[in-house]
């Protein structure tokens, strides 16, 4: 039995505009025991984090920890072997950030998650949906006009980020491939994307029958579907066919943001991976038709933060980035920081961020029973984001389940 003490915790949740007063923490096994200004023990490691601002492990709600190059059509091609030690990079990376938890939207298969489980890769906790359901010419085809190859290979390349399908009985055997192989969501490419060749944002690409048919598997498997979704007319129909997330939904109107709060459908925003690409996309791969496509919804995605705050939307924190870009990973704080208070960002990669992902009461909340996942921040994140940001340089100690990933010498 494993026993650590925190002492001197000063805690910021995201649930509070103001830090808490000192706690101490209780660490056994893995899993935080007791929380409260008196917890003592006999511990096998006492560490005093006055004068450190503490947080739950952040949660980052849409990742691809597959996508080592913005060129998607390249990665797919790529030798899994090659795919899986370049994502074990970049997986140290998320969790050196503070990252204790990931959701991978798209490529990561369950060899990788046990492979982080077991402590073979050094990485953030992984929630996977598999290969994403995409469709002949849709988001994750990646051949363009000018090629007819078989895609049947995607489903068995790890660099692949989605398998293709059409009709309802491949639609119905590829979410039930999925969840068989360890996917704990499914995630259905349903709307076009920037980093796909032949799907403009706006085209409904599969039928409302295949939306339907691939809901139906998912919840008789007792999951849900959540969606890849830009326009409004798009994320309405996602809606009526049973989706219960929203993956980017940079273009939805005012009339659905206030649909999607009464029913309680979160959405998971990535609007860094937007800012980031109109930059510097080319430099990092992505096809010059995939860039064209940025404009159009990167200033859309930021205005309706906002708007999406107001009306009382569940949001998760999400990057979405991809290859050397990942780098930004943390950026989405202060840039959310533009548009909404500080305390709801900082809730949307912790609280909020477990609702997502439906690990609430196991992450995102230092409380009894959770799994011991910690920061601990040099100065006030409520008072200035960008101390989430720097590759974790302002973080001193990281831990998950209980295990320091990174402690200083100071501590």
């Amino acid at each position: 039995m494993a026993l650590t003490l925190l002492k001197n915790a000063r805690i910021v949740d995201g649930t509070s505009p103001e830090i808490a007063d000192p706690v101490n923490i209780v660490i056994e096994d893995g899993i935080f025991r007791e929380v409260s200004p008196t917890a003592t023990v006999d511990a096998d490691e006492t560490l005093d984090l006055d004068g450190l601002t503490v947080m739950p492990g952040l949660i980052d709600c849409h990742v691809h920890v597959i996508a080592t190059t913005a060129n998607l059509g390249l990665n797919a091609a790529l030798p899994s072997s090659l795919i899986a030690a370049r994502s074990s990079r970049l997986m140290k990376d998320m969790i050196m950030r503070g990252f204790t938890t990931v959701r991978d939207l798209g490529g990561a298969d369950v060899g990788l998650k046990q492979a982080v489980d077991e402590g073979y890769f050094t990485g953030p906790r992984l929630v996977i949906c598999g290969k994403a359901l995409s469709q002949t010419g849709g988001h994750t085809d990646y051949r363009g006009p000018y090629s007819n190859l078989d895609v049947s290979h995607y489903t068995t390349q790890l660099g692949a980020m989605g398998r293709i399908c059409d009709g309802i009985p491949e639609v119905q055997r590829a979410a039930r491939e999925e969840i068989k192989n360890g996917a704990q969501f499914v995630k259905v490419m349903a709307d076009g994307g920037v980093s796909s060749p032949s799907d403009p944002v706006g085209y409904l690409v599969f039928s409302v029958d295949e939306l339907k048919a691939i809901v139906e598997i998912a919840k008789g498997f007792g999951t849900y579907v959540t969606g890849h979704l830009y326009t409004d007319e798009a994320i309405v129909r996602a809606l009526d066919c049973g989706f219960e997330c929203i993956e980017h939904g940079n273009l939805m109107s005012d009339a659905t943001i206030a649909r999607i709060a009464r029913e309680g459908i979160p959405v998971v925003p990535t609007n860094i991976t937007y800012d980031l690409l109109a930059r510097k996309g080319a430099e990092f791969g992505l096809p010059p038709e995939s860039v064209a496509k940025i404009a159009d919804v990167r200033e859309a995605g930021l205005e309706r933060l906002g708007k999406m705050h107001e009306a009382g939307v569940l949001m998760g924190y999400g990057s979405d980035l991809l290859g050397g870009m990942q780098t930004a990973q943390s950026g989405e704080f202060p840039l959310r920081g533009q548009y909404m208070p500080a305390d709801a960002v900082i809730r949307s990669a912790t609280v909020d961020a477990a609702r997502v992902v439906r690990m609430e009461g196991q992450i995102g909340a230092i409380t009894p029973g959770a799994f011991a996942d910690v920061i601990a921040v040099e100065g006030n994140p409520l008072e200035d984001l960008s101390l989430l940001t720097g590759q974790g340089a302002h973080m001193p100690l990281i831990m998950k389940d209980g295990v320091a990933v990174k402690k200083a010498s100071v501590l």
